[in-house]
């Protein structure tokens, strides 16, 4: 398995969705009822405003959005879960080093595709509550240059933390993390469990992604 190979098509279904949340739609009004529903909805509205800034540069906007995003997702519990199996025989180090190879390379993928969804509109149509801590976020997607029906996006949020935070994105009901770890998981299965291996491509996927966009 080559992860590049595989990991386009899901970077762009990733890249769509969590993108919903940051980057600049025309947010519709919305009444939030919960917390959760009202974390998604706010910072929809953040990422307007960051976006759409033509006061700032176009690195400004990039620096900006990393820093929105960074505060909005638990990037490394997301990659803690993707190393599946992996993560209980790798070091502490390896973890360390792999969280921040992670978070780089979702960044870097964000920032590289999110100019292209410009004029969806994003919908919180309500919230499913999986324990007193776990929400799923309901929302529609809705492209009004198209005659396609809306998309549906939920969007995991976690408040064991203090603070509410993205922990898993569904686009029309497929969960990314989980593609993800599969992908990860039979990479490091056909690497002999080496999970610098697989730091080493995802860095080097960065590196290709964070090039400059105009």
């Amino acid at each position: 398995m080559h992860l590049s190979t595989l990991s386009m098509p899901l970077l762009r279904r990733a890249v769509l969705a969590l993108a919903v949340l940051l980057a600049p739609l025309a947010a519709q009004p919305a009444a939030a009822a919960t917390p959760a529903e009202s974390f998604v909805n706010e910072n929809i509205q953040k990422g307007l405003e960051i976006l759409r800034d033509k006061k700032l540069t176009v690195p400004q906007r990039r620096d900006q959005f990393k820093a929105l995003l960074l505060g909005l997702v638990d990037t490394r519990r997301i990659a803690l879960y993707t190393l599946g199996q992996y993560r209980n025989s790798a070091s502490p180090a390896d973890i360390d080093a792999f969280a921040g190879a992670f978070q780089n390379y979702a960044t870097a993928a964000y920032q590289t595709y999110f100019a292209k969804y410009t004029d969806q509109i994003l919908k919180v149509t309500g919230s499913t509550q999986r324990n007193p801590t776990d929400f799923i976020v309901h929302t529609q997607l809705i492209d009004p240059g198209s005659s396609q029906p809306p998309a549906s996006v939920d969007f995991r949020v976690r408040t064991d933390q203090g603070k509410p935070v993205v922990v898993d994105v569904a686009y029309e009901g497929i969960w990314l993390s989980i593609q993800q770890r599969d992908q990860f998981v039979g990479f490091l299965g056909q690497n002999n469990g080496n999970v610098r291996t697989l730091i080493a491509h995802l860095s080097d996927l960065a590196v290709n992604l964070g090039k400059p966009v105009n």
